[in-house]
């Protein structure tokens, strides 16, 4: 398909250069013409159209020699692999998000109801060892109890009292969101995965396109059905003010011309002359005849000049197109 469209540029190319030289071998051979007519041609930038992602053309929305307007659909790629990773991205940063509000929040209130479930059962138990380190430590006294019965009930009395702060500590860190670090690593993972979700958006919104500009279906490269390579053109477009005219001038002319000046451009088949204003002049000769300059040849230097005419008339006028330029 590249071979196709550099074919074709090759044609422009040639219809473009063949028109210029016709037009400095009438420039310098013919005579008998008015004395502020010049001949030129029309040359249009054109407009290459591409997607950057690859993919089969499904849909070829615009014909050749169709007008178009600004934002008209122009073709659609098969989008199914880039809609899936966009939907992946999607759900990774959904997953992440819920995680980073996880930990700013600390734990959720039924894992809260546990611990504090756990802390009343320790106090029942903290409050029974209590009572019986009491009753035993009388009972020693008067001989009831052994020294061993008493040391074991100081000893489960001591581990009761250290679960009830271990689960008093559970329950205050449950309360609170994760550490700093924590939080700002999962801040970082989340700004990672949407920066993924917009690149995989944009991959997705790359598969159809619309047109850029207002202009002329001046040709369509491939056909629908066909793989397209990413970056290769699928549409030529000609804006209407991309259409320029280019004519040649000699030498004891150029000088009088100046950027902003009007001239009237006639073609065969045109009407009315179509009015346009200079906007370039060459300070380089064009088509020099290998002589050696003299006095008596400078007559036959020729020195490009571009005007462009109003986007409305622009339309009237063809690449490669002859035509004659009158200045006024």
């Amino acid at each position: 398909m590249n071979a196709r469209m550099n074919v074709r540029l090759r044609q422009h190319r040639s219809i473009a250069s063949l028109v210029a030289l016709a037009t400095a071998v009438c420039l310098v051979g013919c005579s008998q013409r008015s004395t502020n007519g010049y001949q030129g041609y029309v040359e249009g930038k054109f407009v290459y159209v591409a997607s950057s992602q690859g993919g089969r053309l499904d849909r070829l929305s615009v014909a050749r020699g169709e007008t178009i307007t600004l934002s008209q659909p122009l073709f659609a790629l098969d989008h199914e692999p880039e809609f899936s990773a966009e939907l992946q991205a999607r759900e990774l940063l959904r997953s992440d998000e819920a995680r980073l509000a996880d930990l700013q929040t600390g734990k959720r209130p039924p894992e809260k109801d546990v611990i504090a479930a756990q802390l009343a059962q320790a106090k029942v138990e903290y409050r029974k060892a209590a009572d019986i380190l009491k009753s035993y430590e009388s009972q020693y006294a008067a001989g009831g109890v052994s020294l061993t019965d008493l040391i074991n009930a100081r000893a489960a009395f001591e581990s009761d009292a250290t679960l009830v702060r271990q689960y008093q500590s559970d329950l205050e860190v449950a309360a609170l969101p994760g550490r700093d670090a924590q939080i700002k690593a999962q801040a970082d993972v989340v700004a990672a995965d949407r920066a993924s979700l917009q690149q995989a958006t944009w991959k997705l919104q790359q598969k159809q396109i619309a047109s850029p500009r207002n202009g002329l279906v001046f040709d369509t490269l491939y056909r629908e059905g066909e793989w397209v390579a990413a970056g290769s053109p699928i549409v030529q477009l000609l804006p209407p003010e991309n259409i320029e005219v280019r004519f040649f001038v000699p030498e004891t002319v150029v000088g009088k011309l100046k950027l902003g000046q009007n001239i009237s451009v006639h073609c065969d088949g045109c009407d009315a002359a179509v009015a346009s204003t200079v906007t370039f002049i060459s300070n380089q000769v064009e088509y020099t005849p290998p002589v050696i300059y003299s006095n008596e040849n400078r007559a036959k230097l020729a020195f490009m000049v571009i005007a462009k005419p109003p986007a409305d008339k622009a339309a009237l006028l063809h690449p490669g197109q002859p035509v004659e330029v009158v200045l006024q």
